[in-house]
């Protein structure tokens, strides 16, 4: 049951969810799933896409927000857009849950699962964890992050979180606040793409892209540190798109950051990698 659904951005919510249990077996990085078949709502769009694609609509993933060790489970959505020309279809989900989803509401989920999780012997490996994240991204590695320092005292992290303008960052102030509470082990970096007003925001906001100057900056010792990067890439949409024009798929952000890595020499057993879109 959702027992709360939380405004973070104009198109992002995050869904507190009521199981009966105080604790459910999951990892930070996990996702769970939700059908929407579920919904009464949505039947008739339902059925449309699925003449018109000519398969059944799959469950949708969401990661989650929440940590293992906190009370309450919960998912951040971001709503997908149809872009005429750039999309193929509508979409058919996330609008419902960011925008319609009402304290209350029960909802069938299935989970939890996903590879991109900690590893369970991480401090024996690395000192230093640096997620670099665009967008909706940060949703499972603020879970990561929340169970890292509650979890691995001796863990370092530096978070660096890409978006077009400071209203898109979603959970803005729940980094300040792990960032002031945990200064000598947190540094939070936002790299805004789109916002005029970047550099009067602060000291580690900043004005373009993720780059590589950046990269070396935040990994002096690339060999040293495990990465975390999530964000969107590449789709299935965009490969079929390239082929019939005849082109190679133009990368994304998880394409351009992982080819950045590879540049200053970050070894590829150090990175772990997830995208959406």
């Amino acid at each position: 049951m959702v027992a709360e659904a939380i405004t973070e951005t104009q198109d992002t919510t995050t869904l507190v969810l009521f199981t009966g249990n105080d604790r459910l077996d999951y990892k930070a990085g996990h996702f769970l799933t939700i059908d929407p078949h579920q919904f009464e709502a949505l039947e008739r769009f339902t059925a449309f896409l699925e003449d018109l694609k000519g398969r059944k609509e799959p469950a949708r993933a969401y990661s989650m927000t929440s940590a293992p060790e906190e009370k309450y489970l919960a998912i951040t959505v971001k709503e997908e857009r149809y872009v005429r020309g750039a999309t193929k279809y509508p979409p058919l989900l996330s609008p419902l849950l960011v925008k319609r989803t009402l304290r209350g509401m029960r909802l069938v989920i299935t989970g939890f699962t996903g590879p991109y999780t900690l590893p369970d012997s991480v401090e024996s490996q690395v000192d230093r964890l640096v997620h670099i994240v665009a967008g909706s991204g940060a949703v499972p590695n603020f879970s990561i992050l929340k169970h890292a320092l509650a979890n691995y005292p001796t863990l370092q992290h530096t978070f660096v979180c890409s978006n077009k303008t400071w209203d898109d960052v979603i959970f803005g102030r729940n980094l300040s606040e792990l960032a002031a509470r945990h200064a000598d082990r947190l540094t939070v970096i936002h790299t805004l793409t789109r916002d005029p007003d970047a550099a009067s925001r602060g000291p580690n906001i900043r004005s373009g892209r993720v780059d590589e100057a950046l990269l070396r900056q935040t990994l002096p010792d690339p060999s040293a540190a495990l990465v975390y990067v999530c964000g969107p890439g590449i789709t299935q949409a965009d490969r079929a798109l390239a082929r019939e024009n005849g082109v190679d798929p133009q990368p994304r952000f998880l394409e351009t950051v992982l080819a950045m890595l590879r540049n200053i020499g970050v070894p590829d057993n150090r990175v772990k990698r997830e995208s959406y879109g």
